[in-house]
């Protein structure tokens, strides 16, 4: 079994589109203690079962599978014919939500069928599949917290960080990528993407949440637009006594809270299971990388 952790964009800037479309970003990337499963097996034909409580959200067999199309990428590239497989996700993380659940999955599955086949593809070979996968993808392949540039594939590690107690929140609607990158695009307020000064490393929550008031997410305000309720979560939580700050991860719409302490996070998620039953509520650490078993 290998976990697919959340993966949290503590910041998250993104500049205008490049002649070939696509958006230079720079963030610091975190990862959560919480997030899918996935599991492989022996089988006649390569094949995906999806299951979880958000299972009903994916594509099983469909070619756009991340986890799929993953496995593929890199059965492709052994050397050899290669045994047949199939693959189990546990989708514990609502879809669409900002979490690069989809590229956490297929990191997951690239480390997993590379070690039940015992390919002999290195580390940067699985790397660049993964980064072929989307933006996310080469960050979520190890779930380790970095500073991502360009599209998302140049990594360099994040500042030292201290234990980030935090709550994720998601009102229950999906947010469609695209349709968050055309309404960014149309409002035309583009972000600076040069990496901003950072400490070598941030000694409490404190200081980090400090530092970060002075960072934004560009990609916030246009799906707001796109779903208010992300903007009722945002607000809901900066009422609160316990969040140091709120924010929305990636295109939305998840959101999450830095707490100052575990026993303020699991007060915050208590209240807001209570207040908002409808919500998606999950008390978390965020760092990472974090132990299989967990």
């Amino acid at each position: 079994m290998a976990f697919a952790p959340a993966k949290i964009n503590l910041f998250l800037h993104v500049g205008a589109p490049g002649a070939d479309g696509y958006h230079p970003l720079c963030s610091l990337m975190v990862f959560a203690d919480i997030g899918d499963r996935v599991s492989v097996h022996e089988a006649d034909a390569l094949a995906l079962r999806v299951q979880g409580p958000f299972a009903a959200g994916l594509p099983g067999q469909d070619a756009d599978n991340l986890v799929l199309r993953a496995a593929r990428a890199l059965m492709a590239r052994a050397r050899g014919p290669q045994p047949p497989l199939a693959l189990s996700l546990d989708k514990r993380l609502p879809v669409a939500a900002g979490l690069g659940g989809g590229s956490s999955d297929a990191g997951a599955a690239l480390r997993l069928v590379r070690e039940a086949l015992g390919l002999s593809l290195d580390d940067r070979e699985l790397e660049a599949i993964a980064a072929e996968l989307g933006a996310d993808g080469a960050a979520c392949l190890w779930g380790r917290p970095v500073v991502a540039q360009g599209r998302g594939e140049r990594l360099s590690p994040a500042p030292g960080l201290p234990a980030i107690e935090a709550v994720l929140v998601n009102p229950g609607v999906s947010v469609s990528t695209p349709q968050t990158y055309r309404a960014f695009d149309a409002a035309g307020r583009f972000g600076d993407i040069a990496a901003p000064p950072m400490p070598e490393a941030f000694e409490s929550v404190e200081e980090l949440a400090g530092w970060l008031r002075g960072t934004t997410n560009d990609l916030q305000a246009p799906a707001v637009t796109l779903a208010p309720q992300i903007g009722d979560v945002l607000e809901t939580l900066a009422d609160e006594p316990e969040a140091l700050l709120a924010r929305m991860s990636g295109s939305g719409a998840t959101c999450f809270a830095l707490c100052g302490s575990d026993i303020e996070a699991e007060t915050l998620a208590e209240r807001l299971e209570a207040m908002r039953p409808a919500w998606w509520v999950k008390r978390c650490r965020l760092g990472g990388p974090w132990d299989p078993a967990v």
